[in-house]
């Protein structure tokens, strides 16, 4: 596996690859990988000749007050384990290499509506700061498909309009949320939880399949999301959100139900914010 720091370097190695009409996959992450990053490698060398990944802690999208300088970063394990996986070339750039005028003076990509709801209201900044990083990224690495996990539903759809919006060719595919034995996400951030909360984080898979028998059971939309709301307080949680949305755009649900709904959840234990979903 090649490791590049420098946009000229990967758009050298791009073009030799183009020149050969291979196509190449693309996972973006912020590092401290973890299984659920490597099924996306892996699912990306079952289907492209060549596989990209990106380590980088992007700035832009952590508000006042959040992890970005805390947030863990282990490059050379990384590496390791992306090689291992089969991955073909690591872009680990500084972030003078992706924001070349500074962060003050960087362009930004706004998407309205779709960011304003769920994380994007208790995080403002958040989605404009991860679709500017990935609009880069996608420039910079020129992909045929991108990789994204499930757990960041919000994040997948807002990437998948990016791409759409803006008539970029890449494709744009979710992998499903890869799990502990108890059910609860793989996330870099839940090595923030002490014992405690770790044996209670899975409570938050647990609401999601009760929120979606309840709704299957004929509950309304508000009764299911009070419940899930009370559940998560009781356990220790202290709730951004639970909610029930269309699951192509995160619209409100209806009673009756009008189509695919996705139950999606946010909750702080302690320091540490964990968020899932489930399709009802």
């Amino acid at each position: 596996m090649l490791r590049l720091a420098t946009v000229g370097e990967l758009r050298e190695l791009v073009r030799q690859w183009q020149s050969l009409r291979e196509d190449i996959a693309f996972v973006p992450t912020m590092g401290n990988l973890h299984a659920g990053h490597l099924a996306l490698i892996r699912a990306a060398r079952a289907q492209c000749r060549r596989v990209v990944a990106s380590v980088f802690v992007n700035p832009t999208q952590f508000g006042p007050g959040e992890d970005f300088a805390r947030y863990p970063r282990t490059p050379d394990e990384d590496a390791a384990q992306l090689a291992a996986a089969g991955c073909d070339a690591l872009f680990l750039p500084e972030v003078e290499e992706v924001y070349p005028f500074g962060l003050a003076a960087a362009a930004r990509v706004e998407m309205p509506a779709l960011t304003d709801m769920l994380c994007g209201s208790v995080r403002p900044g958040h989605f404009a700061g991860v679709a500017s990083v990935v609009l880069r990224l996608f420039h910079m690495v020129e992909p045929d498909v991108a990789w994204f996990g499930e757990k960041d539903y919000q994040q997948l759809l807002v990437i998948r309009r990016l791409a759409l919006d803006l008539s970029m060719r890449v494709r744009v595919v979710g992998l499903p949320t890869v799990r502990e034995a108890d059910g609860l996400a793989l996330s870099s951030r839940n090595q923030y939880l002490d014992a405690a909360q770790r044996n209670l984080a899975p409570v938050l898979w647990q609401t999601l399949q009760r929120m979606r028998e309840a709704r299957r059971a004929g509950q309304s939309v508000g009764s299911v999301e009070a419940a899930a709301h009370v559940d998560l307080v009781a356990a220790g949680f202290v709730p951004d959100y639970a909610a029930l949305r269309g699951a192509d755009d995160l619209s409100p649900a209806q009673d009756p139900s009008n189509g695919a709904e996705i139950a999606l959840v946010a909750a702080r234990l302690g320091s540490t914010r964990l968020i899932d979903n489930l399709r009802i």
